[in-house]
C-alpha cells in the first residue's frame, strides 16, 4: 500500500516523435507483466476511491489494480470487465487526465498517479491473447426484439446487454463498417481499428444482426423500424458540424474535421476515399481552428501526412483549453505550433481557394454559466496565417433527427440533443430509448458505453414488466 512512496510512477514506453510522425502506429508500446504488476502495486488501495468515482463506469479501478499487482490477470480482467464492454478501448482513449487518473489520491500527494489506463489496456490485452474474452453469452430467447440505430459506443455497448437478456438485436449504420467515431473518427495512433473489429466479431457471433449502409428516414422509415421491434435505441451520436460564421467556409480548401477523419481513415483501410485530394494535407500550411480532442486528432493526423506546417488555432489559453493536456503535449512534440488566445476573423482565397487565415488576439473575460473564462476579442491584434488547408473542429451537435426520421413527436432541447425522461433515456415516444452523444451533446466514448448499458437495462426491464414497449396508437 505505501509502495508508490518509493516506486516512481513511469507510463510506458513512447515511441520517439521522430517515428511517430512517420506513420499510424499507436504512440505507446504495451506494458510487459513485471511492468504493469509494478505500476500496479503503487495503488494505495485508499478508502475512498476518487479514481472510481471520477469513472463514469465506476469501475472497481483499486480492486482490479490490487489483483493486477498479485498477478491475478485473469480475475483482474473479469472485474474489470464486469462494468466496462470495452476497457481496452477505454484504456487507450479514455484522458483519463481529466477522469480517473486526474483524480488519483497520490496523485494529488504529489506522488504521480498510478497509470490505470495503461494497466487496464494491458489486463485486456493479457485476456485477448490467453483466451480468456469469452463469448458473450445470449440469454434465452425471449421472442423480443430491440433495433439499434448507430453502431458506435453506445449502440455497441446496448447491443451486447440485450444479447445477454435474450432479446434478438438489429443494429443500423449508415456507414459501410460498424464502431461509428471509433473507426471513421479516432485515427489509428489512437485506436488501431482491429481493436474494435473484433469487439463487433464478438457481437455478430453472438447473433448481433448488422444492417449496414442503412440511411433511417432514408432507407427505411423509423415508423417501420418501431413496427417491426418491440423496442428501439437511437444511438446516433452528434456528427453535426459547428460552423465558425465566416464567408467563404464552405470553400475550397475549408473542410470539416470529421469528413477530413474519416477520409485518413478510410485510406487506413486501403480505400481512396471521395474527394480524396482536398482532404489530403500533404505539402500544405494546415490551420486547424478549436482546442478539443477531435482538434488534436487533426493536427496530428496532418503531421502524419506531411503536412508543410500545422497550426492549431484557439480562442482561449492552454489552461482552459477543453482537450487533454496529454494530447496536447503530444501533438507539441510532433511539431505542431499552438497558437493560444487568437481566432479566426476572416478566411483570405486566392484563385477560388483558400489562401489563408486573419486571426485576431483575445482576451480572456468573466466566466460563463459553466465556469470557462470569457473570452474578447482585441481588434487592433489582428495578423496572418497562410494556410492551404483549414480545419474546422469546433466541436459538434446534434443532426435534426425528428425532421430526418419524419417524426415531429421525437422531442428535442434547446440544444438539439433528444429529451429523455427524468431519471430514465426513454424518450417522448414510448419504447423509444436514446443513448450517448444524441442525449449529452458531443461527450465522450466513455460516457456512450455508460449510456448504452444503462438505456439497454432499462428496456429489459420494461419487457420484463410484460409492458407493451411500443404503443401504436400513441
Amino acid at each position: 500500500m505505501l509502495a508508490f512512496t518509493t516506486l516512481a510512477r513511469r507510463p510506458p514506453a513512447k515511441r520517439d516523435a521522430d517515428a511517430r510522425r512517420a506513420d499510424y502506429g499507436e504512440i505507446y508500446a504495451p506494458f510487459g507483466e513485471a511492468e504493469a504488476r509494478a505500476q500496479a502495486s503503487r495503488c494505495s488501495q485508499c478508502g475512498v476511491p476518487f479514481c472510481q468515482n471520477h469513472c463514469p463506469l465506476t469501475n472497481d479501478i483499486p480492486d482490479w489494480l490490487r489483483l493486477a499487482a498479485e498477478g491475478r490477470l485473469k480475475e483482474a480482467y473479469a472485474l474489470s470487465s464486469a462494468t466496462n464492454s470495452m476497457p481496452e478501448i477505454c484504456g487507450r482513449i479514455c484522458p483519463q487526465d481529466r477522469l480517473c487518473e486526474g483524480a488519483c489520491v497520490i496523485e494529488q500527494s504529489g506522488h504521480g498517479t498510478v497509470t490505470i489506463g495503461a494497466i487496464e489496456q494491458f489486463i485486456t490485452e493479457t485476456a485477448w491473447r490467453e483466451g480468456w474474452v469469452e463469448p458473450i453469452a445470449a440469454g434465452a430467447p425471449t421472442g423480443r426484439s430491440a433495433g439499434i440505430i448507430g453502431a458506435g459506443p453506445a449502440g455497441l455497448a446496448s447491443a451486447e446487454e440485450l444479447l445477454k437478456a435474450g432479446l434478438a438485436v438489429t443494429i443500423y449504420d449508415r456507414q459501410d463498417r460498424a464502431g461509428g467515431l471509433l473507426v471513421y473518427g479516432i485515427p489509428n495512433f489512437k485506436l488501431e481499428k482491429s481493436v474494435v473489429a473484433r469487439r463487433i466479431d464478438r457481437l455478430k457471433a453472438a447473433g448481433a444482426e448488422f444492417r449496414l449502409g442503412v440511411d433511417v428516414g432514408r432507407d427505411i422509415s423509423f415508423a417501420a423500424l418501431r413496427a417491426r421491434h418491440d423496442a428501439i435505441l437511437i444511438a446516433t451520436g452528434a456528427y453535426k458540424a459547428r460552423a465558425l460564421d465566416l464567408d467563404g467556409e464552405e470553400g475550397s480548401g475549408v473542410v470539416a474535421a470529421l469528413d477530413y477523419l474519416t477520409a485518413s481513415n478510410r485510406r487506413g483501410f486501403g480505400e481512396t476515399p471521395a474527394n480524396a485530394k482536398a482532404l489530403d494535407a500533404r505539402g500544405r500550411d494546415v490551420v486547424v481552428i478549436g482546442g478539443g480532442d477531435t482538434a488534436m486528432d487533426c493536427v496530428r493526423t496532418a503531421v502524419r501526412q506531411g503536412a508543410a506546417s500545422v497550426t492549431c488555432l484557439y480562442r482561449r489559453d492552454r489552461a482552459n483549453m477543453p482537450g487533454s493536456a496529454r494530447e496536447t503535449a503530444h501533438a507539441e512534440e510532433e511539431g505542431v505550433r499552438f497558437l493560444w488566445l487568437a481566432a479566426p476573423a476572416r478566411l483570405l482565397f486566392k484563385g477560388g481557394a483558400v489562401a489563408g487565415v486573419e486571426a485576431v488576439r483575445m482576451k480572456l473575460g468573466a466566466r460563463d454559466a459553466t465556469g470557462r473564462a470569457g473570452v474578447e476579442p482585441d481588434p487592433a491584434s489582428s495578423f496572418r496565417l497562410p494556410a492551404g488547408l483549414v480545419i474546422k473542429a469546433l466541436g459538434f451537435e446534434p443532426e435534426d433527427l425528428p425532421s430526418m426520421f419524419g417524426e415531429p413527436q421525437l422531442k428535442t432541447t434547446a440544444r438539439g440533443t433528444l429529451r429523455v425522461r427524468p431519471g430514465g433515456l426513454e424518450t417522448s415516444l414510448p419504447g423509444v430509448f436514446a443513448a450517448g452523444d444524441i442525449v449529452r451533446g458531443a461527450s465522450l466514448v466513455v460516457w456512450a458505453i455508460k449510456d448504452g448499458r444503462d438505456a439497454a437495462a432499462q428496456m429489459i426491464e420494461r419487457m420484463a414488466a410484460g409492458r407493451p414497449a411500443l404503443i401504436a396508437a400513441e
